[in-house]
């Protein structure tokens, strides 16, 4: 494997492997043996940085079919974006120069099922904690509730989904002068992509450069 590799590059290794696991294609050989645990004990370079979802269905290591050492991951319900998870993104962009982002959402997510529940149902949630990841999805998806996908809560939350992926990707882009800077100066793609639960597929939707933003189905 390259030591470093482009944006471009990095999108491609993570829909190939992606495939891969949709297709029940898996490498048996991605680097998990003792002798790759003795390789990183030096250090790390990930070729790819995955803002995803704790959904225990959504592993990315799994999903895009990479081993240790190649994914610097950051999961949160919801894959909202909060302080700590744009310093974990800067920690890494800046550290090792990791050359691309992915937001990863993912369908049926609970997180925007809470927040839907909240806005429409009046449902309270279980604790000021859980309240504050539904309130960072709110802004993404509260428009929706003024269109015709109120009455259709199977296609709202689907859009919801994409909705809130999109905002973290344009928190990220746009919420820190270090990631932008590297944005404008060294290529460093941002970009936002949802995991589907029935077919096993990666659609990259939001910010993969054009030709690269839909995959296919497996």
């Amino acid at each position: 494997m390259p030591s470093k590799l482009s944006a471009l590059e990095a999108l491609a290794r993570l829909r190939e492997g992606n495939l891969r696991f949709a297709n029940n294609l898996s490498s048996p050989d991605k680097p998990l043996s003792s002798q790759r645990r003795e390789e990183l004990r030096g250090g790390q370079e990930p070729f790819a940085i995955i803002l995803g979802c704790s959904d225990s269905r959504v592993p990315a290591e799994i999903v895009f079919d990479q081993g240790l050492g190649d994914l610097f991951v950051i999961r949160v319900a919801g894959n909202i974006v909060a302080p700590s998870q744009v310093g974990s993104v800067e920690f890494a962009v800046s550290r090792y120069r990791t050359p691309l982002v992915v937001v990863l959402g993912h369908s049926q997510c609970g997180a925007v099922t809470a927040t839907l529940e909240t806005l429409l149902d009046g449902e309270g949630t279980a604790s000021r904690n859980i309240a504050s990841i539904v309130d960072r999805v709110t802004p993404a998806v509260r428009g929706l509730l003024e269109t015709e996908l109120r009455h259709d809560r199977v296609a709202l939350h689907h859009a919801s989904v994409r909705a809130n992926v999109r905002a973290s990707v344009d928190h990220l882009r746009h919420g820190s002068t270090i990631i932008e800077t590297l944005i404008q100066d060294e290529g460093l793609l941002v970009v936002g992509a949802e995991y589907s639960l029935e077919t096993g597929v990666v659609d990259f939707f939001d910010g993969a450069p054009l030709g690269q933003e839909r995959q296919g189905s497996a």
